[in-house]
């Protein structure tokens, strides 16, 4: 029996978006990757930033243009401190309708994610390198979504454990990489925002 059918599927697809935008790469590249997402039918996609954000600015401004009116997220990967990124997501929100905000600072710092999470109007989101249950129950009250990689929360049966916490407490869960993997799996999901 397909994956899908034993961990008894909630929804039929695993809605996708597309995740790169790397800092190195140039403008034309960038837009290049995103947009072109865009044109495949990704109703949204995820570029990197904070390495250089005296770059950023521009950077979105390009992301922005390549993709019209399709949904903008950002993964910072723990880049700011938490009054940095408060003040980025009022911008991020404001000049350039970004709606996701991935680990504005370290996912080990709690109270930092807990505190962009309240002063800001994006999700906030992180988990991808939680690996045994508490790893997400830590995360709960700081995140407006947690993210699961089934290659490191334990597999199937540990991607069902971050369901039953998440589903206790009313977040969505996003799937971490491993398209291939997880999509099955994903399908059990109850609140499933979507994979990367």
């Amino acid at each position: 029996m397909p994956l899908a059918t034993v961990v008894s599927a909630t929804h039929d697809r695993a809605p996708l978006y597309g995740s790169g935008g790397f800092c190195s790469y140039s403008d034309e590249r960038l837009a290049e990757q995103l947009g072109g997402w865009v044109e495949q039918g990704l109703p949204c996609v995820k570029m990197k930033l904070g390495r250089e954000p005296e770059r950023d600015a521009h950077r979105l401004s390009v992301a922005r243009e390549a993709i019209g009116d399709a949904e903008l997220m950002v993964d910072a990967n723990g880049a700011f401190g938490a009054k940095e990124a408060i003040r980025w997501a009022e911008r991020y929100v404001a000049e350039w309708d970004v709606r996701w905000f991935e680990e504005p600072v370290s996912s080990a710092d709690f109270a930092g994610l807990r505190l962009v999470r309240e002063h800001s109007l994006l999700d906030v989101a992180a988990g991808e390198y939680a690996y045994v249950p508490a790893d997400f129950r830590n995360l709960l009250g700081c995140v407006d979504c947690l993210q699961a990689d089934v290659t490191r929360c334990g597999g199937i049966t540990g991607l069902l454990r971050v369901n039953g916490l998440a589903t206790a407490y009313g977040i969505d869960i996003s799937g971490h990489c491993a398209p291939q993997l997880s999509a099955h799996a994903l399908c059990g999901v109850d609140r499933l925002r979507h994979l990367e």
